[in-house]
């Protein structure tokens, strides 16, 4: 090969990555203008911006919450759709055991105490006999890990 189809080669190789370049980026600017959803955090007992929440936070909401309420799910739904999170039991839909991070109870004593607290519009439920409840009534799910 000569010297000079070596050099036509390369500037025809970098003209068309050039001309890639410039349609992609008249194309970005040409779409409409990409907006952050904000998620609203309440389990610091007040409403937060998700970004100004100083703990990991999985969510679970809206159109998500509302398919799954109507598929008849319980508790459990949440091991499958949270990382780190793991739900548990032996008998059915009553007595759930939660482990966030491999952290959890696997005592099945009534009275024992759970390291994985669960607040129910700000009671907190701490026997596993009340974990056991149907999502049917609920609106939003927020794990602090």
């Amino acid at each position: 090969m000569k010297p000079t189809s070596n050099i036509i080669h390369k500037l025809s190789t970098s003209f068309m990555a050039l001309a890639t370049a410039f349609t992609a980026n008249t194309a970005l600017a040409a779409g409409d203008d990409f907006v952050l959803e904000e998620i609203v955090v309440t389990a610091q007992k007040r409403s937060q911006n998700l970004q100004d929440v100083p703990s990991s936070v999985a969510t679970l909401g809206g159109e998500k919450m509302s398919v799954l309420k109507s598929g008849g799910a319980d508790i459990k739904f949440m091991s499958a759709r949270v990382p780190s999170l793991y739900i548990e039991t032996s008998f059915g839909r009553t007595f759930p055991r939660f482990y966030i991070r491999g952290l959890g109870n696997s005592d099945f004593d009534l009275n024992a105490s759970q390291p994985v607290s669960l607040i129910y519009d700000e009671v907190v439920l701490e026997n596993p006999i009340l974990k056991g409840a149907p999502i049917f009534d609920l609106d939003r799910v927020e794990v602090l890990r």
